[in-house]
C-alpha cells in the first residue's frame, strides 16, 4: 500500500518546492515565502499549468486583499481579480499581472481556479462570488472559461451542480475519456461532492464524494496507478487514493499539521496544487 506523505508543491505561501532536472539529479531549494503577491500579498489556491506557447509555469491563483486597510470582517478576502506568476523553472517566481475574465460586475471576486490543456484549448474552472459580502453567507457559482494563450480567456457558460454555493473545482479526464470534477457543495454537511461530463458543459451531479469528513479544495490526480485526492480539512491537508477516483480510502495521517516556525508560515497547510512529472 503506498502512502502520500511528502508534497512536492503546496500551499503558494508556505511550502518549499524541490526541483529535480532529472531522475536522481540534485534540484534547487525554492525560497520560503515561494511567492509573494506584489499587489496585495494575499496570494493562495494556487494551480500550476505549462505555458506551452511562452515554455514555462503559469501559477494562477486567488488573492485577497490582505494589506488594504478597512476591509472588516471577511471583505478582504473579496473583489479580487485572479493573479498569475510566471516561471522557467518552477523556482524562482515573478509577478506577470492578472488573468482576463469576461465575466461579471468589477466588483466579483475570483477564487479558486482550476486550469489544464485538453486537445490544445486551456481550461478554468473558476469560483464567482457576485459582489464583496462582510460574511461566508453570500451565493457562488462555477464557471467555465477557454483560452489559447493562458491569458485571455473566453466565459464558456455557467456549470449547473444543482446547488447556488458551490466552490473550489477540481477536473481530471478518466481513462475512458469523460470527465470528472470534484468541489465544495456548502449546502450540504459533507461538502465535497462529484459530478461528471462527457464534454465540459453539461454535467451530472453524482453526489458525496467523500462522507467521513468536511473540507474544500480538494485535488485531484493520477500517480502509480491511483488516483489520489488532497483536501484542506482545516486540520492540515487530508489524504485519500482510489484504484476508480470513486470509492475513496482515507490515509491514517495528514499532510502539514504543523504550523511553521517563519513569520510567513504560521499556519496549517490548506487549499492544495499538486504537479505530476513522471514518476514524481
Amino acid at each position: 500500500m503506498r502512502k502520500l506523505t511528502l508534497l512536492t508543491l503546496g500551499l503558494v505561501a508556505g511550502a518549499a518546492l524541490v526541483c529535480a532536472d532529472g531522475p536522481g539529479r540534485a534540484g534547487k531549494e525554492a525560497p520560503k515565502p515561494l511567492f509573494r503577491d506584489p499587489v496585495h500579498d494575499g496570494a493562495a489556491d494556487p494551480v500550476l499549468v505549462w505555458n506551452r506557447g511562452e515554455r514555462r509555469w503559469f501559477m494562477f491563483y486567488t488573492n485577497r486583499r490582505a494589506n488594504v486597510p478597512d476591509t472588516p470582517n471577511v471583505t478582504w478576502v473579496h473583489g479580487t481579480r485572479i493573479g498569475i506568476a510566471e516561471s522557467v523553472d518552477g523556482v524562482i517566481w515573478r509577478y506577470r499581472g492578472t488573468a482576463s475574465i469576461p465575466y461579471g460586475k468589477e466588483d466579483y471576486t475570483h477564487w479558486a481556479p482550476d486550469v489544464f490543456e485538453s486537445d490544445g484549448t486551456y481550461h478554468m474552472f473558476l469560483s464567482i462570488v457576485p459582489g464583496i459580502f462582510p460574511n461566508w453567507d453570500a451565493p457562488r457559482e462555477i464557471i467555465h472559461l477557454t483560452s489559447k494563450d493562458l491569458l485571455n480567456w473566453r466565459f464558456d457558460g455557467k456549470v449547473d451542480l444543482e446547488s447556488d454555493r458551490v466552490i473550489d473545482a477540481t477536473v481530471i479526464r478518466l481513462p475512458g475519456g469523460a470527465w470528472r470534477m470534484w468541489y465544495k457543495n456548502e449546502r450540504d454537511k459533507t461538502p465535497l461532492y462529484y459530478a461528471d461530463s462527457s464534454d465540459l458543459k453539461t454535467w451530472k451531479v453524482r453526489g458525496p464524494a467523500i462522507r467521513d469528513r468536511s473540507g474544500e479544495g480538494p485535488k485531484v490526480f493520477r500517480w502509480k496507478d491511483r488516483c489520489w485526492m488532497i483536501a484542506d480539512v482545516w486540520q492540515g491537508l487530508g489524504v485519500y487514493r482510489s484504484a476508480e477516483c470513486e470509492t475513496w480510502t482515507r490515509q491514517e495521517r495528514n499532510l502539514l499539521v504543523e504550523p511553521g516556525k517563519l513569520p510567513t508560515d504560521r499556519a496549517r497547510g490548506a487549499h492544495p496544487d499538486i504537479v505530476v512529472s513522471g514518476d514524481r
